[in-house]
């Protein structure tokens, strides 16, 4: 990769973070849902959860909605798309004497770091509730965060790449994103859960995001943490690939 694509993914991540961190009432905003489901599921069933034999649910829990921030933040970063297109930046950025593969990877990065970033901010409040990680598994845990926001930023930027108009981007999202979360074993065991469910969460590439997460946080696997990064690895890739052929096919 030439000198200048490697400037021009510099510039498309560092407008992505510059827009995230000037706007206040989006960080905040986006960590009210994450919040609501670690007090109200965290405590509420922490009874129930610990008389069953499981530990804490608040454990349990946590990497869940951490991986729930990252996937919310990251694949709704793909609006920005449609919003550029529609205030015609996208334009001039594709007219620009760069491959729009540059661009697109430049984008999705940004929008990684800015959902990774998110990831983090809810592990601190996680924290704060009376999450007990393995601490000395940090640094793996935010390659698996870093591997989840990768995956579902670029399936936003594939998804926003055919797309024109806004409301129907975040209604498609939500259809997407509410069952991806739900069957993902975020808020549930895996190990106990119906034979239907352990088949559609192994589909799932979420499901593997949550379970490394997991397996690094508090050492409860399901998969296996090298099944687990093989599989993020390998969806981000094909999701990339996929998202920067429909990038591609964008007409100005």
């Amino acid at each position: 990769m030439k000198k200048n694509n490697y400037y021009v993914i510099y510039i498309l991540w560092l407008r992505q973070i510059k827009r995230y961190f000037r706007s206040k009432s989006r960080i905040v905003g986006s960590l009210g849902q994450p919040i609501l489901f670690l007090v109200a599921l965290g405590f509420g069933l922490k009874s129930t959860f610990a008389a069953a034999g499981d530990g804490s649910y608040i454990d349990f829990l946590s990497p869940g909605i951490i991986a729930m921030s990252i996937l919310f933040t990251a694949i709704f970063s793909g609006i920005e798309i449609i919003w550029d297109k529609q205030f015609g930046f996208l334009k001039e950025t594709l007219v620009a004497p760069v491959s729009r593969f540059t661009i697109m990877l430049g984008r999705t990065l940004g929008g990684a770091t800015v959902a990774s970033f998110q990831g983090l901010l809810v592990l601190i409040i996680s924290l704060l509730i009376g999450f007990h990680p393995n601490f000395g598994l940090i640094l793996p845990a935010i390659i698996f965060m870093i591997l989840i926001a990768l995956v579902f930023t670029a399936l936003g930027t594939a998804i926003a790449s055919m797309m024109e108009d806004m409301q129907g981007f975040q209604l498609i999202m939500n259809f997407v994103v509410m069952p991806v979360f739900f069957l993902s074993g975020a808020l549930f065991p895996l190990d106990t859960a119906p034979q239907v469910l352990k088949i559609i969460a192994t589909f799932n590439p979420l499901s593997y995001g949550v379970d490394g997460l997991r397996a690094m946080l508090t050492g409860i696997a399901h998969f296996g943490t090298f099944v687990d990064i093989s599989v993020l690895t390998t969806t981000t890739m094909i999701f990339i690939a996929i998202g920067a052929w429909l990038f591609n096919r964008i007409k100005i």
